[in-house]
């Protein structure tokens, strides 16, 4: 399948996510493959994934890694990437009762 050269978004991936997500404005450790981890900007967030904002454009399907503050880094995949905002798909989703709680920090 081909890709949406204009948004980076496949046209099997959709841009919404599977559930939704709670709207904070807060800043978190990224760290990419091969790179020094840098603060940037979460927009929102799920158990599942996050919309983050990028010092240089990712690739789709790059991995990353997102470090909240107070948890240990989540690995994530870049799944759709608009300009220098992008989706990450989290591996393993954190637990609720642990979103529910980071959630009520970055508030």
């Amino acid at each position: 399948m081909g890709q949406d050269l204009d948004s980076g978004i496949p046209p099997d991936r959709p841009m919404r996510p599977r559930e939704p997500r709670t709207v904070i404005d807060a800043e978190v450790s990224l760290r990419r493959t091969g790179h020094h981890g840098y603060r940037v900007k979460v927009y929102d967030a799920s158990a599942h994934g996050c919309r983050i904002e990028f010092v240089e454009r990712p690739n789709l399907d790059e991995r990353v890694w997102v470090k909240f503050e107070g948890l240990d880094s989540v690995e994530g995949l870049v799944c759709w990437v608009d300009n220098f905002v992008a989706g990450v798909e989290f591996a393993k989703p954190i637990h609720p009762a642990v979103f529910d709680r980071l959630v009520g920090m970055m508030r």
